[in-house]
């Protein structure tokens, strides 16, 4: 009789089934918490390893510049310091020292740029690599709800295409980038510095963040002392590209660091709905120039800059301000100001979503409207990752990436300045 008292009625549903059910309908799901975040980004991590070696082993490599890339890097090699005489199958070597010297290695690794399965799985690592210091960076800020997550993982075709498909160098520079960017978050700003500027040396595009990280050195040391950690970067830059500086400054300078290359209409990516001869105009590029150095200077005066405190401020020794920035701020004004340029580039090429793509959430996470649904915020990543994967861009898929961006850029200037409260440096953990 006992046995059967506890027996279930018929139709009456399981304990696990409720609890499966109360746990769907409650309306701070697991996926929604922030201190979920290291939980589904390490099961997310490790379903990631998995995916890279299906792709390495199920969808075909495609050649677009790694054989340029052992080309370059193999005219070196033979004794070749002129940077003007260095050139692959698809142009001029137009990459600072940094690269290379990484891809020489990655030439004798890959047996001379042959095996060129090894140089995926090489690629792959550097994905996992990024992918672990993307997810420290949210973890640590708590901003973004776990299940975004699941947009900066598997759901991105793009982005595991540049790296295990592609093997294009702008994922080596961001994945430096992303390790600067944690140790400036752990208070180890020189090391920071040293690292960033290696990311330089391997592509130009990183000195997006530059404007960001001046004001941040800035608002941590003052003039004075942050003068040291900019001459750090400065003395990498001239012992990578001493050999090439020796034979000939001028040849290696215009080419590792062209700031007016001149792109292809072909294959922009955020520009298509121009007519070319507006796209290749000069006076177009100097608009933008503009435009983009004029946001900077406004963001960085009503948001990076706290409320009450002058320009001149920074200038000061930070002991005389005691206004170190927030981990939540380090973050935000480097990635805000890569977006701001990136939202002015003269073009946007394919392999370029790897330079902002792991910050989107943040940033969308980040934005004033405090009403922008989830949905919303969702909507606005896969739009981008669409633009992103229309091959050929249209006029439809880039006029669209450029809705997207000044969303999010809208959202981030009706943001609330930073708060005026001095942080001490221990809240920091800096």
């Amino acid at each position: 009789m006992a046995g059967a008292a506890r027996r279930k009625p018929p139709g009456a549903p399981s304990p696990l089934w409720g609890k499966l059910h109360a746990l769907w309908q409650d309306k701070h799901l697991v996926l929604f918490k922030t201190e979920y975040t290291l939980l589904v980004v390490s099961v997310l991590w490790f379903l990631e390893i998995g995916f890279n070696v299906w792709v390495i082993q199920k969808v075909a490599y495609t050649e677009i510049d790694w054989k340029a890339y052992m080309d370059e890097v193999e005219g070196v090699i033979n004794g070749t310091y002129d940077y003007t005489q260095l050139k692959g199958d698809t142009g001029p070597l137009v990459y600072p020292a940094g690269f290379v010297y990484i891809f020489t290695a990655l030439y004798y690794i890959t047996s001379h740029g042959v095996n060129i399965r090894l140089g995926q799985y090489l690629f792959a690592v550097f994905y996992l690599i990024t992918l672990l210091l993307v997810f420290r960076i949210y973890n640590r800020t708590k901003k973004v709800p776990p299940y975004v997550f699941f947009f900066v993982c598997c759901a991105s075709y793009r982005i595991h295409s540049i790296f295990v498909l592609r093997l294009f160098n702008d994922p080596v520079a961001m994945m430096l980038l992303f390790a600067a960017v944690n140790l400036f978050m752990d208070g180890h700003w020189t090391l920071g510095c040293g690292l960033y500027s290696l990311a330089v040396s391997v592509k130009m595009n990183v000195l997006l963040f530059a404007p960001g990280l001046l004001f941040l050195l800035l608002s941590e040391f003052g003039l004075i002392r942050t003068i040291p950690r900019l001459s750090l970067c400065a003395a990498i830059q001239v012992l990578l590209g001493l050999p090439f500086l020796l034979e000939n400054p001028v040849g290696y300078l215009s080419r590792a660091f062209d700031l007016g290359r001149q792109f292809m209409f072909k294959w922009t990516v955020n520009w298509r709905f121009l007519p070319e001869w507006l796209f290749l105009n000069r006076y177009f590029h100097l608009v933008l120039l503009a435009a983009h150095l004029l946001t900077l200077l406004l963001f960085a005066l009503r948001h990076w800059k706290r409320p009450g405190v002058s320009v001149f401020d920074l200038l000061k020794e930070p002991g005389k301000r005691k206004i170190p920035p927030q981990k939540t701020t380090i973050v935000l004004i480097l990635f805000t100001s890569n977006f701001i340029g990136m939202c002015f580039s003269r073009s946007l090429h394919y392999q370029f979503y790897v330079w902002y793509f792991h910050t989107l959430p943040y940033l969308l996470w980040s934005g004033g409207v405090k009403k922008l649904a989830h949905l919303l915020r969702v909507l606005i990543l896969g739009l981008i990752e669409l633009s992103w994967n229309t091959y050929p861009s249209t006029n439809s898929s880039s006029a669209a990436l450029h809705v997207c961006h000044l969303i999010i850029l809208l959202c981030l200037w009706l943001a609330p300045p930073l708060p005026s409260a001095p942080l001490t440096a221990k809240s920091e953990g800096s």
